[in-house]
């Protein structure tokens, strides 16, 4: 059976002529596959009504006496409004659906309420709609305990419910809709010469979303790895082909001066370097910092210095503990990290001393530098972040 799995966010399901073109993508879907399976995001974002932040607001959520149980109750009541409207929409439009809860479309999870696990699948209930010739509209973000207790699957939870679906259905490919046409080379608001991304694979994702691009959700993409189905990233309002994530075809290719070594350019903003002069206890110090629930980033531990980023927010919990040691320090905020991103730079040589190049003639200071097989990491002071990456894209020919 060729099953498709679309999954629909919430800009997409807002309002009733954005639905119309739900359901129009849907109706092209069925000439194409025998069956087609819908997830849904609930609709909107804060403000409007059934958003999960507005749902949130309504009991005041961060001094709500409610049980975490009971906000996952809460919390999946977006999703199941968007799927019923769905439905009603599709019904209006002469395609045979039906909408179904998570918990209803078989999605088992553990008890981790707010953040849950999917422990199996039951796809009975699917496919018996999908021999039935229906249209599925399943509620995204959620399942059900063995016990029946509602739970949501954490923020961004849709598109792992897709590629859930997909891997327990065997689906051909997960298409995840949305209000952009791809995955841009870079953040098109700091690079004005972004372009959309027609192929990229599931690990260069995995480190766009780790180094601060907001593409889709990790989990999402672990699962289609895992199972091996493509994810399309399309937008509901336009007829563009949109990027697609798999294994990476161009992998193996001979690395040629034609061959674009990079993929993409990411960024994240809000950091501060610290650097410790001294002895200090390593071991005790760095442990004290994760029971304080400060995450390290870029990290380079010297004989006399140690020198470290976190995320802006935790600062005054880290002088705080770098003072319990009386050690010397200074630290730098108002940082950015900027991320090459590229399967291709595994094993050559010069890449580093380009983009050492390519900053310095624009005038942007290096603060400090991390790699792995696939990425290059840049710390820059923030006020350099659209000039490095815009010369990084055009080093890096990206345009």
């Amino acid at each position: 059976m060729n099953i498709l799995i679309q999954k629909f966010g919430g800009t997409s399901m807002a309002t009733e002529e954005t639905r119309k073109n739900v359901a129009d993508k849907i109706m092209e879907a069925k000439k194409i596959y025998d069956n087609v399976v819908v997830v849904v995001s609930a609709i909107g974002r804060l403000g409007a009504p059934y958003a999960t932040d507005s749902l949130l607001h309504l009991v005041n959520y961060k001094n709500t006496k409610l049980s975490s149980k009971e906000i996952d109750l809460l919390m999946s009541v977006g999703e199941i409004i968007s799927s019923l409207v769905l439905t009603n929409t599709l019904l209006e439009s002469g395609i045979d659906a039906c909408a179904l809860t998570g918990g209803g479309a078989g999605i088992i999870t553990d008890d981790n309420y707010n953040s849950a696990d999917v422990i199996n699948i039951n796809t009975e209930p699917l496919m018996k709609l999908l021999n039935e010739g229906k249209v599925p509209v399943v509620a995204g973000f959620q399942g059900v305990t063995i016990g029946n207790d509602v739970t949501t699957l954490g923020r961004g939870g849709s598109d792992t419910t897709a590629s859930l679906l997909g891997e327990a259905l065997n689906a051909s490919e997960v298409e995840i809709y949305t209000d952009v046409d791809g995955i841009m080379t870079a953040d098109p608001r700091i690079c004005k010469s972004a372009k959309i991304i027609d192929e990229i694979s599931y690990n260069e994702v995995f480190q766009m979303a780790g180094s601060g691009a907001k593409v889709i959700h990790p989990r999402a993409v672990e699962v289609a790895r895992r199972a091996g189905i493509p994810l399309i990233i399309k937008n509901t309002f336009n007829n563009s082909k949109g990027t697609s994530i798999k294994r990476h075809i161009g992998v193996e290719r001979k690395k040629t001066i034609e061959d674009k070594l990079i993929t993409s350019i990411a960024h994240k903003t809000n950091i501060t370097q610290f650097s410790i002069k001294g002895d200090i206890d390593d071991e005790n110090f760095f442990t004290d910092l994760a029971r304080e629930n400060v995450s390290i980033d870029i990290i380079n531990i010297f004989p006399e210095r140690k020198v470290f980023t976190i995320d802006d927010v935790c600062k005054d919990k880290v002088i705080r503990l770098i003072e319990k040691y009386e050690a010397p320090y200074t630290f730098i905020d108002d940082c950015c990290k900027v991320t090459i991103i590229g399967e291709k730079i595994t094993g050559v040589p010069g890449v580093m001393a380009k983009i050492i190049r390519c900053l310095s003639k624009s005038s942007v200071e290096i603060l400090q530098t991390a790699d792995s097989l696939s990425t290059i990491a840049c710390l820059i002071k923030e006020k350099d972040l659209v000039i490095a990456a815009e010369a990084l894209h055009k080093e890096f020919m990206l345009g």
